[in-house]
C-alpha cells in the first residue's frame, strides 16, 4: 500500500484524493455514503466496494472498530 501511495501522491493526485475522500467516508458511514458502496458476493463475500472512477475500485471490509482496504487500484475482478 505504501509503494501505492507514492506512486499516486507522484502521479495521479487527483485519484489519491479520491481514494482518500472515500476512505474517510467509509470510516464514518461503512455500508453507505459516497461511491456507491457495493456488497461483493462469491469469493468477496463480507467485503464492499466503492468507486474510485470508472476502472478503480476501493475494496475493503469492516472488523469491530476498523476499515481494512485490501484494494484500491484497478476493478475488483482483475
Amino acid at each position: 500500500m505504501l509503494w501505492t501511495t507514492i506512486w499516486l501522491q507522484l502521479n495521479d493526485r487527483k485519484l489519491l484524493k479520491r481514494i482518500n475522500l472515500l476512505i474517510k467516508d467509509s470510516l464514518r458511514e461503512p455500508f453507505g455514503g459516497i461511491g456507491k458502496p457495493e456488497r461483493l458476493k462469491a469469493d468477496l463475500t463480507g467485503y464492499w466496494s466503492r468507486r474510485i472512477n470508472d476502472e478503480h475500485r476501493l475494496v475493503y471490509t469492516v472488523a469491530e472498530n476498523s476499515l481494512i482496504v485490501v484494494a484500491c487500484r484497478y476493478h475488483y475482478e482483475q
